[in-house]
């Protein structure tokens, strides 16, 4: 039988989320590959991956998918790794150099600085690195595990998932497992929510087996796993999704609003 396909985020804050499928009693029932997040929605998009963590954006740009209910990569407040690097005060920003790898977070930035900050920026894409993104434009957006790494240089530094918090109060949405209707998805959803229920019963192995690869301690990175990011989807992550993407939809970020289809639920859900 073909093992389902499964498209994954190659950054720290995926790991718990895919240990059971390595380590536990999923692994060998997936067909894991890595990449990056919007390559994940690609993948997934294209029919080259049966599921994927898709951008919580991209949710709203691709036809016929469906959503595993209960898991999600949020923020409750400060996320660590969505940055936006600024060589002057935000309000000053007019020039952004972005980190394409994620377009949740480039939709993110996007409605903070317009909605809540009235500004305009000029954004363009450049690789993910900070010194050469800020020598080219005011700021910089910076995501995943190279800004998890980012020590600050004289830069201001706001991390994106507080900003939004700030202004809302409500967890900040990245990423959902998603995948297309014929996965058959209601059959995958306990394997997907088990598999992060074991990564965050061992985060402390987790923590171990990473910190030399991003360049922190082990605490530091259990911190990151345990307080940074949130890896549930409840009313609260429903609600921060929901104004999320009315605002993406108010910007002309996306076409329209779309409610989620939850795989195992009887109908469409969200706004």
């Amino acid at each position: 039988m073909t093992k389902p396909r499964v498209s994954v985020v190659q950054y720290l804050n995926t790991v718990p989320l895919i240990w059971g499928m390595l380590h536990g009693e999923q692994q060998g029932k997936f067909d894991l590959s890595f990449t990056t997040p919007a390559q994940c929605a690609e993948a997934v998009g294209s029919g080259r991956a049966d599921v994927g963590i898709i951008p919580a954006i991209e949710l709203q740009r691709i036809e016929n998918l469906q959503v595993i209910p209960g898991v999600s990569i949020s923020s409750l407040n400060e996320v660590k790794s969505v940055l936006l690097l600024s060589n002057c005060p935000i309000e000053r920003i007019r020039t952004i150099a972005l980190d394409t790898s994620s377009r949740t977070s480039v939709a993110l930035v996007s409605i903070l600085l317009r909605e809540f900050y009235k500004l305009e920026p000029v954004m363009a894409p450049a690789a993910p690195e900070p010194d050469a993104m800020l020598a080219q434009a005011d700021a910089a957006l910076l995501i995943g595990d190279p800004a998890i790494k980012y020590r600050a240089r004289g830069a201001h530094v706001y991390d994106l998932g507080a900003e939004w918090s700030k202004f809302t109060g409500l967890p900040c949405v990245f990423a959902l497992w998603a995948g297309l209707r014929q996965a058959r998805l209601e059959e995958l959803v306990r394997d997907f929510q088990d598999s992060r229920d074991y990564g965050l019963r061992r985060t402390g192995e987790i923590a171990a087996h990473y910190a030399a690869r991003v360049g922190l301690t082990p605490n530091e990175v259990k911190m990151y796993l345990t307080r940074n990011i949130n890896y549930n989807f409840e009313e609260s992550h429903r609600r921060g999704l929901n104004l999320f993407y009315q605002l993406a939809w108010e910007l002309g970020l996306i076409p329209a609003v779309r409610g989620l289809d939850f795989a195992g639920s009887a109908r469409a859900q969200g706004v």
